[in-house]
C-alpha cells in the first residue's frame, strides 16, 4: 500500500525542483520567439461552477479569490506561470489592453481578482457586450508554481442570465472552441462528479474538438461530494471506470479541493490541498466496504496525481516538439545573423561619405538616362505604357484645359491613347500646331487703322507706303497678341509632360533594388533639383520664343512687301520700328561651343535654299525724287482719310485690313510650321539629352560633406543604428545560448 502514499510535499520536493528548472529554461527559449514555437499549454473548459478557477489556484499554489468575482464567466484568462525560486511571495502583473507591456505588481495577491474584474468591466463597457473573446493575460512569478500556461475559459451555460444578450451561451461556446482548437494545447475538461457520465451536458464539445481524446484529460471535480453516495466497492469501481461512456484509452481523474476560503496564508492553501488528497484516499480505502481497485484507479485519485501527470505530459510535448523546435531555432539564428550583417553594412554605408557620393552619382546618372531615353526615344515597356495619359487626362493633370483664343479645337490625333514621354511630347506639339492653325485674323476697329495710317501719313510717308506700314504694324500686333499666349500654353504643357515623365522614371522605371530608394530626403532634394532645371528651361524657352516671334514678324513683313505686294520700301524706317530683342541665354554643347538658336539655323537654311539677293542701293537723286513723291501722296492720303466716313473694309482701309490679314496669315504659318516647333524642341530636348545629369549633379554634389550627409542621416540616426545593431547582436547571442540550452535539455527530458 506504500505506493499509494502521496509524497510529503507536492510543491517543494526535489523532483519538482528539477522539473521546474528544466521547464524554466525551456520556457525562456520558447518565449524568446513568441508564437513561433508551439509552447505546451493547458486549456480548462467545462460548465459554469464546475471548479475550473479553483483548479487554477491549486496549480498556482496561492489564492486570488477568483470565485468571488466570477471573472471566468465573461473573458478568457491566460495565466502564464513562471517558476522563480526567489519569489516566496507571488508577483502578479496584468498585461495592459492592446499592449505587450505589463503593469506593476498587484499587492496583495488576493486583490488580483478585483483587478481582473475592473479590466473586464471597462472592456465590456467600451464594446457594449456581455462577454468578450479577447483574453486577459496574467503573469504570475512564484517559487511554488510550475512553468506552464493555463487558460481559464468562461463556463458553458444553457441560458443567458437576466440582462445578458440571448446569444451569450453561443458566444461562450465559440470562444472556448477557439481557445481549445490549437493542437499544441492540452484540454482539461471538468465536470462535477455529482453528474452521471450519461447525463454530461458538454462532453459533445470535447468530442468535436478532440474526437479520439488524444490531448484531452477528463476531470471529475468536487469528488468529495460524490463519495458520500458510495457504500460498496462495486459502486466505486463502476463510477471510476466510466464503462460504456468513455473509451478504455481515456483515463479520468477524480479531484477534490478545499472549500474553505478563510485560510490565513498561501502555505496553508497548499497544505490543505495535499491534506484533501490524503483524506479522499483514506475514505476510499477505509470507509467503503471492500475498498476500491487501487492498482487500477489509484493513480487517478487526487490533485497531486493530476499535477504530476500533466507535468509528464508536458515533458512529452517538449520532447516531441524538440526536433522541429531545434530546426526552427537554428533557422532563426541564421536569420538573425543575416540581419546583423545587414545592420553592420548599413551602419558602415551611413558613415562612408565617399561611398554615398559614388552611389548617389550613379543614381542620378541612371535616372537622367532613363528620363532622357523615355523623352527622346519613347517608352515601349508594357509596364510603363499603362501609366500613360490620354489627352484629356493630361490636360486635367496640368490644369490647362483649353488653348487661349481657340474656343473649339478638333481632337488631335491619338487623343484617346495613353501616351507618355516622347510620344506625349510630340502629341502636344501637334496639338499646338493645330491650335495655331485655327487662329483667324480678328476684326480690327476702323479707328485703330485710321490712327496708324494718319500717324504714318503725318510723318511724311506716301500713301502706298503708309498703308503698307500700317498693315505691317496691325498684323504684327495681332500676331503677337494671339500667338504669344499659345506659345506660353505650349511651354507649360510640355513642361508638364516632362515632369510626368520624370515621375514615371522614378516610380516605375528605376530598379526596386536601387540603394538610393530608401533615402527620402535625398530623393526629395533630387526632385527639387529637377524642378529647378525644368523651371530654368521654361524661362529660357519663353525668352527664345518671344525673340523668335519678333524675328518672324519682321522678316515676313519684308517678304510680303517685296514679293507679294510689289510696293517700294527702303526698309530703313521699318527696321528702326522693331523693338529691341531681350538678351538671350546662349545654349552650349558639352565641349563649351555655342549652339545657334533654332531660328537662326532655319534662316540659314532658307538663305542657302533660295539664294535671295539684296536690291542695289539707289542713287541720291532717285531717293530724293521718291521722297518728294511720297510726301505729296502722303498729304493727299492724309486729307482723304480725314474726310472718309466708311465702315471697315471700305475705301483705303479695306486695303490696309487686307494687307494686315496677309501679314498675319504668313506669320501664323511660319510660327506654327517652322519657328516655334524648332525652338520648343531645342529649348527642352537639347538640354535634357546633353546636360541634365550635369545640371543635377552640380546642384546635388557641389556641397560640403556635412551638407551632403544631412540628406542621409537625421540628427541621432547613427546612434539609433548603433543601438539597433547592438540589440541585434545581443539577441543573436542570447538566441544561440537558447538553442544550445534547448538542445541539451531536450536530451534530458
Amino acid at each position: 500500500m506504500a505506493k499509494m502514499e502521496f509524497r510529503e510535499d507536492l510543491y517543494t520536493n526535489q523532483e519538482a525542483r528539477l522539473r521546474f528548472e528544466a521547464y524554466s529554461r525551456l520556457q525562456a527559449s520558447a518565449v524568446a520567439f513568441g508564437e513561433s514555437l508551439a509552447i505546451p499549454e493547458i486549456v480548462a473548459i467545462g460548465g459554469q461552477s464546475d471548479g475550473k478557477s479553483t483548479l487554477l489556484e491549486a496549480f498556482l499554489g496561492f489564492r486570488f479569490n477568483v470565485r468571488e468575482v466570477e471573472m471566468g464567466t465573461r473573458r478568457p484568462l491566460i495565466v502564464m506561470m513562471v517558476h522563480d525560486p526567489s519569489a516566496e511571495t507571488p508577483r502578479c502583473r496584468l498585461q495592459a489592453e492592446d499592449s505587450e507591456e505589463y503593469g506593476p505588481p498587484i499587492v496583495p495577491e488576493t486583490a488580483v481578482a478585483a483587478a481582473i474584474k475592473a479590466m473586464t468591466d471597462a472592456h465590456l463597457a467600451r464594446t457594449g457586450g456581455t462577454v468578450s473573446a479577447k483574453p486577459i493575460v496574467l503573469r504570475a512569478e512564484y517559487a511554488y508554481c510550475p512553468n506552464l500556461t493555463i487558460i481559464d475559459t468562461p463556463g458553458f451555460i444553457l441560458k443567458a442570465r437576466q440582462g445578458e444578450g440571448e446569444s451569450t451561451p453561443d458566444d461562450i461556446l465559440e470562444m472556448v472552441k477557439v481557445q481549445a482548437a490549437p493542437p499544441h494545447r492540452l484540454i482539461l475538461f471538468l465536470q462535477q462528479s455529482s453528474v452521471e457520465w450519461a447525463s454530461s451536458l458538454w462532453m459533445h464539445v470535447v468530442q468535436e474538438l478532440d474526437p479520439e481524446f488524444k490531448r484531452t484529460v477528463v476531470i471529475a471535480s468536487k469528488f468529495d461530494n460524490r463519495m458520500k453516495e458510495f457504500g460498496e466497492r462495486w459502486e466505486v469501481d463502476r463510477y471510476l471506470s466510466a464503462a460504456g461512456y468513455l473509451s478504455a484509452s481515456v483515463r479520468p481523474f477524480f479531484v477534490a479541493l478545499p472549500k474553505e476560503r478563510a485560510l490565513s496564508s498561501s502555505g496553508e492553501w497548499r497544505s490543505q490541498i495535499q491534506a484533501m488528497d490524503r483524506d479522499v484516499l483514506h475514505q476510499l480505502q477505509h470507509n467503503i466496504a471492500g475498498g476500491f481497485d487501487q492498482d487500477r484507479f489509484g493513480p487517478c485519485i487526487g490533485f497531486g496525481n493530476l499535477k504530476r501527470y500533466l507535468e509528464e505530459e508536458l515533458a512529452k510535448k517538449y520532447r516531441d516538439a524538440a526536433p522541429a523546435t531545434l530546426a526552427l531555432l537554428q533557422d532563426r539564428c541564421s536569420q538573425l545573423s543575416a540581419e546583423l550583417a545587414l545592420a553592420e553594412s548599413k551602419l558602415h554605408a551611413m558613415q562612408d561619405v565617399t561611398s554615398l557620393r559614388t552611389a548617389a552619382m550613379k543614381h542620378v546618372g541612371l535616372l537622367a538616362g532613363l528620363f532622357s531615353s523615355m523623352l527622346v526615344e519613347g517608352a515601349a515597356s508594357p509596364e510603363l505604357v499603362q501609366h500613360g495619359y490620354t489627352t484629356e487626362e493630361e490636360r486635367a493633370a496640368c490644369g490647362l484645359t483649353q488653348w487661349p483664343g481657340v474656343p473649339s479645337l478638333r481632337e488631335p490625333q491619338h487623343a484617346q491613347l495613353p501616351l507618355l514621354g516622347g510620344a506625349a511630347f510630340e502629341r502636344c506639339m501637334s496639338e499646338f500646331q493645330t491650335a495655331v492653325a485655327c487662329l483667324s485674323f480678328p476684326s480690327v476697329a476702323q479707328a485703330h487703322v485710321a490712327n496708324v495710317v494718319l500717324a504714318l501719313g503725318l510723318r511724311g510717308h506716301a500713301g502706298g507706303s503708309a498703308a503698307e506700314q500700317a498693315a505691317r504694324q496691325v498684323g504684327r500686333a495681332q500676331a503677337r497678341a494671339l500667338l504669344l499666349p499659345l506659345l506660353d500654353h505650349a511651354i507649360a504643357r510640355l513642361s508638364a509632360v516632362m515632369r510626368r515623365t520624370w515621375q514615371l522614371a522614378v516610380d516605375y522605371a528605376l530598379p526596386n533594388d536601387n540603394p538610393m530608394r530608401p533615402y527620402v530626403a535625398f530623393n526629395a532634394e533630387l526632385r527639387a533639383a529637377f524642378q529647378g532645371c525644368i523651371a530654368r528651361m521654361e524661362e529660357h524657352c519663353a525668352a527664345l520664343v518671344r525673340h523668335e516671334l519678333e524675328v518672324a514678324t519682321s522678316a515676313f513683313a519684308r517678304r510680303i512687301s517685296l514679293a507679294s505686294l510689289s510696293l517700294e520700301d527702303d526698309g530703313c524706317e521699318d527696321a528702326q520700328n522693331v523693338p529691341p530683342v531681350p538678351p538671350m541665354q546662349v545654349l552650349q554643347d558639352r565641349a563649351g561651343h555655342n549652339i545657334p538658336p533654332p531660328t537662326q539655323i532655319l534662316q540659314d537654311r532658307e538663305v542657302h535654299a533660295s539664294q535671295m539677293t539684296v536690291p542695289e542701293t539707289p542713287s541720291p537723286d532717285v531717293v530724293a525724287a521718291k521722297r518728294k513723291g511720297r510726301s505729296n501722296l502722303g498729304r493727299q492720303v492724309g486729307m482723304g482719310a480725314l474726310k472718309a466716313r466708311s465702315k471697315q473694309g471700305d475705301g483705303q482701309y479695306s486695303n490696309v485690313y487686307r494687307l494686315a490679314e496677309a501679314h498675319f496669315m504668313h506669320i501664323r504659318e511660319a510660327v506654327a510650321q517652322e519657328s516655334a516647333p524648332a525652338t520648343l524642341k531645342a529649348a527642352f530636348l537639347e538640354p535634357v539629352s546633353r546636360g541634365l545629369a550635369t545640371d543635377l549633379s552640380v546642384h546635388l554634389f557641389a556641397r560640403t560633406d556635412q551638407q551632403f550627409m544631412s540628406w542621409f542621416t537625421s540628427p541621432g540616426a547613427v546612434e539609433v543604428m548603433h543601438a539597433k545593431r547592438d540589440a541585434l547582436a545581443r539577441k543573436a547571442e542570447g538566441l544561440i545560448k537558447c538553442k544550445d540550452d534547448f538542445s541539451e535539455l531536450s536530451r534530458c527530458l
